[in-house]
């Protein structure tokens, strides 16, 4: 993928907060935050229990996903977050697979450091994405470091 000309200095990962195993498409996203008042959809990507990876708002255009941040990150969702009504990381071993990617191509485009890659539970009082950014950061270290 290309760089943005746009200054990005970080991740936030996110998740839809829907039930495990019912997929959802960036279209369901974007209908969904457009009925919340938004211009369309506030994340940059989108990843389906599949591991797809779909677009959503381009990458050159502040998103909407996070109060606070979203002038300089990226923001990523993931399908999923919710196991029995209650806040989980539904993850799939497609998803992990595909989110590590996804945040390495970002990362080394951008020369991203990894402890500014985020969760959105550091900045919101919410559970999403379900696990934490210390976990995950480890996740990627593991891959890639």
């Amino acid at each position: 993928m290309k760089r943005s000309k746009r200054k990005i200095t970080e991740i936030i990962i996110h998740c839809s907060a829907t039930a495990e195993g019912k997929d959802f498409t960036v279209q369901d996203i974007d209908r969904w935050h457009r009925e919340r008042g938004f211009k369309c959809i506030g994340y940059h990507y989108v990843i389906g229990i599949k591991g797809n990876i779909e677009k959503g708002r381009p990458e050159g255009e502040q998103g909407a996903h996070c109060t606070g941040r979203n002038a300089t990150s990226v923001g990523i969702c993931y399908i999923g977050g919710l196991k029995n009504g209650k806040a989980s990381d539904t993850r799939t071993k497609e998803q992990r697979e595909a989110l590590l990617e996804l945040v390495h191509d970002i990362v080394t485009r951008y020369g991203i450091p990894t402890k500014r890659i985020y969760t959105h539970n550091l900045f919101a009082a919410k559970d999403c994405p379900c696990f934490s950014a210390d976990s995950f950061r480890k996740e990627y270290e593991e891959r890639y470091r």
